[in-house]
């Protein structure tokens, strides 16, 4: 019997998912384990694998368009099979629910009181095309928004089901060419990645899953979580020997910022009210210290969870970083690799920055921005010399951790890295 294939929820936060690419076409054969598509989420692109056995019947969604969490991406069963009934109960609803928001529903049922099903239910908007009525197939929040922008929607191509435009396509829409009121034709716009020499211009950059997400939820953190932030300067010369020593025995290069996540951890182990989250009525204290390490992608803000910090060594945690780095910049990165932080260390020293604070990483109650190493002239004996230092800025919810708790993980935290030795027993 032929089975619906749906989006699943490839991550926590999830509503959608874009088809990158089908490794699938329609009539191969496929077997539980097979690679159907790669799909880009909130958090990652990642690979979709089949759970049916049979051949592919139909595929729903095309390559670059996005489907809504549940919504219809395939058809497995037997080869020959109708699967068509199948699919006559899923062509009602729309790909995406928060399309039609449920007080625009209401509206859409109450307004056109004196219209029949043969007509529109926009009169302002021209229905030219295209299914079997005539009418332009859209969505009513579409045609609304499309009559308030003043746009012809008959120029719009839709990418929602068979060609139905939806809101996005009414957001993402961009006329070809642009000009202002000015008479002038030297104040024309156009929309050109690089603008002429004295001619104005601009580009839109579509807003991928993983950048709404990051847009959404450090909004959320910047407005709802009350930060502080504490900044102290850390003595690195022991730290820069040690390092030195310890690669010169390690299987796995270590590198300055898995020193910083082994003593983020260790410091936290000591101090368990800065590894919480507030949950709204209370406090959720983590027993287990897992330290997301903050790295930036084209599409944004990937932070991959190294579990268990405080247990594992030096070189444990440089291998696991290098392992989920990889897989973050290869686009493999999977949902168990980037969930479950319960503290988050981000870390721009590479990039020549002195000191920067950082927004809070939800669930998390703190993050550390790091800067870099930098060699500075200090009074030594009856002489100066140099020495090199960093500066760390430690962001607080401080709904969950007060100022002296921040401050005594801050110190802790220092005793380690300024003699890291004590982070090896």
């Amino acid at each position: 019997m032929a089975e619906v294939i749906r989006m699943p929820r490839m991550s926590d936060t999830m509503t959608e998912g874009v088809i990158v690419e089908w490794h699938k076409k329609v009539g191969d054969k496929v077997k539980p384990g097979d690679l159907l598509a790669e799909v880009e989420t909130d958090k990652a692109t990642m690979e979709l694998e089949s759970y049916n056995e049979g051949t592919l019947l139909y595929i729903g969604v095309e390559k670059g368009k996005s489907v809504a969490v549940e919504g219809v991406l395939a058809v497995v069963g037997k080869e020959g099979e109708d699967y068509k009934g199948l699919l006559e109960g899923e062509k009602k609803p729309e790909t995406k629910k928060e399309d039609v928001p449920p007080q625009k529903e209401n509206e859409k049922t109450e307004a056109p009181k004196q219209q029949t099903a043969q007509q529109p239910a926009a009169p302002e908007v021209k229905e030219e095309k295209t299914d079997d009525d005539g009418r332009i197939k859209a969505s009513p929040l579409a045609k609304k928004l499309a009559a308030d922008k003043g746009i012809d929607i008959s120029k719009i191509n839709g990418s929602g089901d068979g060609g139905r435009i939806v809101k996005k396509d009414i957001d993402s829409y961009i006329p070809a060419a642009k000009t202002e009121t000015k008479p002038d034709a030297a104040q024309q716009k156009t929309v050109q990645p690089f603008a002429q020499t004295g001619q104005e211009g601009y580009q839109d950059i579509q807003l991928t899953q993983m950048r709404k997400t990051i847009a959404r939820r450090l909004s959320e953190s910047n407005f709802t979580a009350p930060h502080f932030f504490l900044t102290m300067e850390i003595n690195m010369d022991n730290a820069i020997s040690s390092r030195q020593s310890i690669n010169e025995i390690s299987p796995v290069k270590i590198s300055f910022n898995d020193m910083v996540i082994k003593a983020a951890a260790m410091a936290l182990r000591q101090h368990p009210a800065v590894n919480s989250s507030w949950m709204g009525d209370f406090i959720r204290q983590n027993n287990h210290i897992h330290i997301g390490s903050a790295i930036a992608l084209p599409e944004g803000l990937v932070v991959p969870v190294i579990r268990f910090a405080d247990q594992k060594s030096l070189s444990q945690i440089a291998a696991d970083a290098k392992d989920l780095y990889d897989k973050a910049r290869n686009k493999k990165i999977q949902q168990q690799d980037f969930t479950g932080n319960t503290f988050t260390v981000s870390n721009l020293g590479m990039m020549d920055i002195e000191e920067f604070t950082a927004i809070i990483n939800p669930p998390d109650s703190a993050i550390l921005a790091v800067g870099r190493i930098k060699e500075t002239v200090v009074k030594k004996g009856d002489g100066f010399g140099t020495s090199n230092f960093m500066k760390v800025t430690l962001s607080c919810d401080h709904r969950s951790v007060d100022g002296a708790v921040g401050a005594a993980f801050l110190q802790t935290f220092k005793k380690f890295l300024e003699n890291p030795v004590t982070m090896l027993v």
